[in-house]
């Protein structure tokens, strides 16, 4: 370490005679404007904080690597998935979903589980949850589902009016709110959960043929989930929980690690698949598409400074690198808009020459200017393209996106199936057992009891009954209703 005696100074590096003191006239007198270290500090104090994420606000990161375990060149030309034994730096954030940046960690809400893989050929940012599918499919109604999870723009409350309203009227989301509200929907720690992908994406390889893929990293911890009383007690007791653990876990180099495996499915098997495999509230059988190995993720490294590597990360589905593209997922297809244009907003134009968001390989195009440029503005002439300049960026064909059809009319059309029960069901009758099965309709009926507006909980109840009657009847049953004559005729 330097024995090098540090100064203060200004943002402009000029030294600070006095920092206790505000320059006055007199001992007396008012203070003076000339006191430019007085206003640069609060000036700067007053803008510390960048707009918090809409969604998944409140959160912890580390640094770690990727580690290729399998051979799987044969489904993708990706680069860092090329060799058995090749290393990726990667980072990852987790966060709640719904909650603002000082909310409880322990609460019952999705988990996101962000990667971002620096790889030789860029960033490949993964950006899924801990739950294998979502609440709503087409990104069109992704800002009203978000606004039901936030507060109520009257009372700036919490509103299980609305949370509820919403799900009974998007019958999609039962699929999702049965993970939610199963033990599940509350992790013990970061460590202790999985993350998916969730979405439906395309590796491509080498000799140009194409594969559909689900990412599933499997926590090698093991899965812990906590109680809801627990959680509830922690909320209150130690709000950054997760965060804490997260941290000491890896500073005590008790490093967490999870096992990247993947489902692939052939591109022409798409079209026939019984479910639509680009809808991302339905799973593809592990019979149809079984598990397949690809590498392990390991946690080795804390960040220095939570603000500059966690809150001013930025990941985007869209960063890909050769050999993964996307599919046609209408949930996927808006978030390769919305997440990037999100960071803009939020941290800058110019949000991925920051560090932590910097790729590691070289970056080349002809962007220029826009707020806080610090990496020399891309250099200088030309910026623009195509030019004549023999040592300027120049595009690699090579490098295209896998060509693939389309066809029929343009239109504003749902998924061509409605089958928004037989999943749950399944996940329901075949993989909960007794006790887990009354812990989920315990958890419905506490987050139901809320539901004060008429006609939410019987439209609900509804659909719980095309699940399985026992869900409806057990949920109705603990709110003191009863289902809906109709739906048992």
């Amino acid at each position: 370490m330097s024995q090098e005696k540090k100064y203060l100074t200004t943002a402009s590096g000029t030294p600070v005679g006095d920092n206790q003191n505000s320059i006055t006239a007199g001992h007396r007198g008012p203070t003076l404007i000339q006191d430019v270290h007085l206003l640069e500090k609060l000036a700067h104090f007053n803008r510390e904080r960048v707009p918090e994420r809409v969604v998944h606000a409140k959160g912890a990161g580390a640094h770690g690597y990727f580690e290729v375990t399998n051979d799987i060149s044969k489904y993708t030309k990706a680069d860092f998935l090329s060799e058995v034994g090749k290393t990726t730096p990667m980072f990852i954030r987790f966060s709640t979903v719904a909650g603002e940046l000082g909310s409880a960690d322990t609460v019952r809400d999705p988990r996101g589980f962000a990667v971002k893989f620096y790889t030789d050929e860029g960033n490949y940012d993964l950006v899924g949850n801990n739950t294998p599918v979502f609440f709503i499919r087409d990104a069109i109604k992704f800002p009203d589902f978000i606004h039901t999870q936030k507060r109520n723009p009257q009372t700036h409350l919490k509103d299980k009016n609305a949370v509820w309203d919403f799900w009974s009227l998007s019958p999609e989301s039962l699929h999702q709110i049965t993970i939610l509200h199963s033990d599940r929907g509350i992790p013990a720690t970061h460590r202790h959960q999985n993350g998916y992908g969730s979405h439906t994406f395309k590796w491509v390889n080498k000799d140009g043929e194409a594969f559909y893929i689900k990412y599933h990293f499997k926590t090698d911890q093991g899965i812990k989930n906590l109680d809801p009383k627990v959680a509830d007690e922690l909320a209150g007791t130690n709000p950054d929980y997760h965060i804490e653990d997260l941290f000491n876990a890896i500073e005590e180099d008790n490093f967490p690690s999870w096992t990247l495996k993947v489902q692939i499915m052939p591109e022409a098997d798409a079209l026939n698949y019984r479910y639509d495999p680009f809808d991302v509230t339905k799973v593809w059988s592990h019979d149809d598409y079984p598990l397949i190995e690809v590498g392990k993720m390991v946690l080795d490294r804390n960040p220095e400074n939570y603000f500059a590597e966690v809150e001013q990360a930025a990941f985007s589905p869209g960063n890909f690198v050769p050999g993964i593209e996307a599919s046609p997922d209408k949930m996927l297809q808006g978030r390769l808009y919305a997440y990037s244009d999100a960071h803009r907003y939020r941290v800058g134009t110019n949000h991925e020459t920051l560090p932590i968001n910097r790729a590691k390989s070289s970056v080349n195009n002809y962007q220029r200017d826009g707020q806080m440029r610090h990496d020399g503005n891309n250099g200088s002439a030309p910026n623009y393209e195509p030019n004549s300049f023999s040592d300027a960026p120049k595009e690699t064909p090579e490098n295209k996106i896998n060509p693939f059809d389309v066809s029929g009319f343009a239109d504003s059309v749902p998924y061509d199936h409605d089958d928004h029960y037989s999943q749950p069901r399944s996940l329901f009758r075949d993989v909960m057992n007794d006790e887990e099965r009354e812990r989920l309709i315990q958890n419905f009926a506490d987050h139901m009891s809320a539901v004060t507006r008429e006609g939410i909980v019987e439209r609900q109840l509804e659909h719980f009954y095309k699940v399985h009657p026992e869900l409806a009847e057990g949920i109705a049953a603990k709110l003191g209703v009863e289902v809906p004559a109709h739906v048992k005729e």
